[in-house]
């Protein structure tokens, strides 16, 4: 088992790592909208926060040169449900033709009152 750290990734804010290499995969614990120059949410929208969120984890994945190509499931985390269309239409954008195992769930708050936290796992190429 490996623990994986980005110094360009928002920092942790609790006792867990960014991600951890295990198996063969990444387990990338969830990212919130966060910039990590500021540690703050620095967006209002949900289609920003979700961009956000998307390059946070793209930045812990590099740690391992991966990119989110490698990502074989996501779970997505919405503060309302009824942001799905927008955050739906972002991901695919940013996803492109490819398209990871995904559950996306509504939560009652995210930290920071988040609108969007996704986390995910990647499978590590020579696996």
């Amino acid at each position: 088992m490996e623990i994986l750290h980005h110094p360009d990734a928002p920092a942790a804010v609790g006792p867990y790592s960014q991600a951890i290499v295990a198996g063969g995969l990444v387990f990338c614990s969830g990212q919130t909208p966060i910039v990590p120059a500021s540690s703050r949410i620095e967006t209002t929208t949900i289609e920003d926060q979700t961009r956000q969120v998307l390059a946070n984890l793209a930045t812990v994945l590099s740690a391992q040169d991966l990119s989110l190509s490698h990502i074989v499931k996501t779970t997505v985390f919405l503060k309302n449900f009824a942001d799905f269309p927008r955050m739906n239409a972002v991901y695919a954008e940013v996803f492109g033709a490819h398209r990871p195992a995904r559950s996306t769930v509504e939560v009652s708050r995210l930290p920071l009152d988040a609108l969007v936290e996704i986390e995910c796992v990647a499978a590590l190429p020579d696996a």
